[in-house]
């Protein structure tokens, strides 16, 4: 197996791989459950695939626009003008949307779990009002320190 004289109608392609590629931790470890939820992934996909697809191919059937044979594949969607490029990223970009949106939303649940537990309010209360932990002085849960300094406390 040789080697593509250039890569560069592969290049797009390889693109959308490595984006897949870079985001696959958000489900593995950030838990962004996308993967793992097929029938909502489809359901989510499908109505941006169609519409932006048929947008797509009207575009390149009335000459609005057009590809570039040197970084296209030269595969077409079958029965469609459509470079498999145009597709391929119709799928890709929402698909790494939603694994950032779902990571996200997993680090703010994690956020507010932390904040509510007891484990956030002791770390609090080890830093003084200047912002350095440990200088001496105890500073308690409610902000107001051994020299008699009150802040108000922020409950969550």
């Amino acid at each position: 197996m040789s080697l593509p004289v250039s890569w560069d109608p592969y290049q797009y392609l390889l693109l959308m791989g490595g984006c897949l590629l870079i985001t696959l931790p958000l489900e593995l470890v950030l838990r962004a459950r996308v993967y793992s939820r097929p029938r909502r992934l489809l359901a989510a996909l499908l109505p941006v695939v169609v519409l932006f697809s048929v947008w797509d191919i009207v575009g390149i059937v009335r000459d609005h626009w057009s590809y570039s044979p040197r970084f296209t594949s030269g595969w077409d969607v079958p029965l469609t003008p459509m470079p498999i490029e145009e597709l391929v990223f119709f799928v890709v970009i929402p698909i790494c949307g939603l694994l950032t949106y779902g990571a996200v939303g997993f680090c703010l649940r994690l956020l507010a779990a932390w904040r509510s537990s007891g484990a956030a309010r002791s770390a609090l209360a080890r830093v003084d009002s200047d912002g350095r932990a440990g200088e001496g002085r105890h500073v308690a849960a409610d902000g107001s320190s051994a020299r008699g300094d009150h802040r108000p406390s922020r409950e969550v």
